[in-house]
């Protein structure tokens, strides 16, 4: 049984789905909590995914007990009426952890696809580092992406026969999706001059980068607008309200500043192949962007990915007005060191991490004799 509930699980979720019901060797069953029903809804569409159970959990302004306390209930009749052999869950959202829960309550497996990623931070990403922490202990099988990722674990006591390191999913989902010809519907977005000027990518959406550094984060955005006309700027802007408050307030009205609504997965992709760097403070795209051969600016103060960082392929930029500024603007003038970003080889996969979690769950669960290999990065 698999169970996800917002965009970015769906997103990373869909090989594995696949894979798992090509393989012919076990049912496979989705429950989506719908923790994010629009944004949700679209992946599903792409990916042709239909769940078995749709919890739809979604109220507006939901607190994270509502939402926790909504899934545990939620999820009680499809595990009584199913009884999977194993739960798989994702990454470090609400929905991961009741899964998780869940599945510990019931006496199920639970496989956590994207462990072992750390700031050791609990409240950066808040309350997502204490989410991926506390599924950690739950979980029996861990998926992690990079061997920094197995370590991790190890090093909070999970016992490395457990653990099998994959490559992450999201790289899958990114190279089937850009290999797909897509054209642009929605005016604002085919109005943007790719050929003539450089694109800046931006989404921000954290609760921690909420309020103060949100707006100083579209205040270097309207600075670079206004001083900079060889550039254009794309925001899909997240539909929380308090996001959505500061970023129309702030960049409203400023030129070659274009503010959309949550793209779908498969614009989004189009967009970042077409842009010139991304600004964000999501975890996806960090792995995706570098992908695409795209320098990517984090937009937090501490990031789970430092093999990104590491690699090159990532800085981390912060919230603050002036080095968000000062950081496009070199990417903008030093071709040098926007050439050793874009060039710099992406540590997150090759495409093949969905094979390697539904091999790893055949072997796990006797259907097979041929043990799984883990990712080279």
């Amino acid at each position: 049984m698999i169970i996800f509930g917002t965009r970015p699980e769906a997103i990373k979720m869909a090989p594995v789905v696949q894979a798992l019901r090509d393989s012919g060797k076990v049912s496979t069953k989705v429950v989506v909590t719908a923790q994010h029903r629009e944004m949700l809804d679209q992946v599903l569409d792409i990916f042709g995914i239909n769940p078995d159970y749709d919890l739809n959990i979604m109220q507006e302004g939901q607190s994270l007990p509502e939402i926790v306390t909504r899934i545990l209930q939620g999820l009680e009749t499809p595990l009584k009426k199913e009884k999977p052999d194993l739960i798989l869950v994702h990454g470090d959202t609400a929905t991961t952890f009741a899964g998780a829960l869940s599945g510990f309550y019931n006496r199920i497996q639970v496989g956590h696809v994207e462990a072992g990623l750390r700031t050791n931070d609990k409240y950066s990403p808040y309350p997502e580092e204490m989410n991926r922490r506390l599924t950690g202990c739950l979980s029996d099988i861990h998926f992690a992406p990079l061997i920094t990722h197995k370590n991790n674990l190890i090093l909070e006591g999970i016992p490395a026969e457990s653990i099998h390191v994959t490559g992450n999913t999201v790289i899958d989902a990114l190279l089937n999706t850009a290999a797909i010809p897509y054209e642009f519907t929605c005016p604002c977005l085919s109005s943007v001059n790719y050929e003539k000027n450089r694109i800046l990518l931006v989404t921000a959406h954290r609760r921690e980068n909420l309020g103060k550094p949100i707006q100083r984060i579209c205040k270097a955005l309207k600075t670079l607008a206004e001083t900079r006309s060889d550039i254009e700027v794309v925001f899909p802007v997240h539909m929380n309200p308090a996001v959505r408050g500061d970023v129309f307030r702030i960049l409203r009205g400023v030129p070659r500043v274009h503010l959309l609504d949550p793209v779908d997965y498969r614009a989004m992709v189009a967009i970042m192949s077409g842009c010139y760097l991304v600004l964000t403070d999501s975890g996806g795209l960090q792995e995706e962007a570098p992908s695409l051969n795209k320098p990517v600016l984090v937009l937090r103060d501490v990031t789970e990915r430092p093999e990104g960082v590491d690699s090159g392929t990532l800085v981390l930029v912060g919230t603050g007005e002036e080095r968000i500024v000062s950081l496009v603007k070199r990417l903008l003038d030093d071709e040098q060191k926007y050439r050793q970003m874009a060039e710099a080889r992406n540590p997150y996969g090759d495409g093949q991490a969905a094979l390697r979690i539904r091999d790893a769950i055949l072997w796990r669960l006797g259907l097979t004799s041929v043990v799984p290999k883990d990712f080279q990065a």
